[in-house]
């Protein structure tokens, strides 16, 4: 029972903006309440399940339609980071697609999801999707059997390359983006995760290239977020993160948001020059 001086909003159901009327944005500004989807909204301390997510969807989707789109890769549990900058509108169907059943609601499967997202978002949104999508329990050969449906062995189109390239190890959109720029600039295949021993501790770097070394050294990638990257204290602690590698023979690139996401092809310069490839150029994206 929910205490009786702390009333969560509708009991915790997602709701219309009609229902709280002229409140709406009170509310939105007191952080009483958040937008779960245009028009759909739920209490703060409701947390995010698959459940909140099909409930607020079951609002706007007719009974007889098929969730799809980046709205059927949202209730499959992929974060909105991965799919896109923008709040996504719902999207549905009624034509026949593969699928399955979440709560109530008929989605798209995984795989069905994957190759329609390869297919229509741009590109750094659609691998991060598709290897969220891997992330959440997609099998790799249901997506490769679901792919040979839309693409021939060879197909150089966008969505075919992408779900080539797709791979589940990919712990944040930013490392799946990454390794995008990688692909794009014409450098060789980088490994994901790759674990790193000494000094009494393991390490595990986003991406790396373990076996490709230049005089001596090892090159790794690893994508610093502004949230977990930029008190000092943090600052400090990859500081020493880095050196230790170093002494382990890594040479650690560190990436921000700014290099990655900037029009300047420093990211491909770095890496190529360790690398001793000339970066195909001018960036893609």
């Amino acid at each position: 029972m929910l205490p009786a001086d702390f009333p969560y909003f509708f009991c915790g159901l997602p709701f219309r903006a009609h229902q709280v009327g002229r409140k709406l944005n009170w509310l939105l500004a007191q952080g009483d309440i958040r937008q779960l989807i245009p028009g759909i909204y739920v209490d703060t301390r409701v947390p995010d399940t698959v459940q909140l997510r099909a409930d607020a969807l079951q609002l706007l989707v007719p009974a007889d339609a098929t969730v799809c789109g980046r709205a059927a890769a949202w209730l499959h549990g992929i974060d909105t980071t991965a799919l896109g900058p923008d709040t996504f509108r719902p999207q549905w169907t009624f034509a026949e697609r593969p699928s399955t059943e979440i709560h109530g609601l008929k989605v798209t499967t995984r795989a069905a999801t994957a190759i329609e997202l390869a297919r229509h978002l741009p590109r750094p949104f659609a691998l991060s999707a598709v290897d969220a999508l891997l992330r959440s329990g997609m099998r790799a050969q249901d997506l490769e059997a679901a792919a040979a449906r839309y693409f021939a062995p060879d197909s150089t189109s966008q969505a075919a390359q992408l779900l080539r390239l797709a791979d589940g190890r990919a712990a944040s959109p930013a490392e799946s983006w990454l390794r995008l720029r990688l692909f794009d600039a014409g450098f060789p295949r980088p490994e994901l995760q790759v674990p790193v021993e000494g000094h009494g501790r393991a390490y595990r770097l986003d991406l790396g290239y373990p076996d490709r070394p230049v005089d001596g050294r090892r090159l790794g990638l690893e994508y610093d977020s502004d949230q977990w990257h930029s008190s000092t204290r943090q600052q400090l602690r990859d500081e020493t993160r880095r050196t230790e590698l170093d002494t382990l023979g890594w040479h650690i690139l560190q990436i921000r948001r700014p290099d990655l996401w900037g029009s300047y092809p420093a990211l491909e310069l770095a890496v190529g020059a360790f690398l001793c490839q000339h970066p195909r150029l001018p960036r893609r994206w």
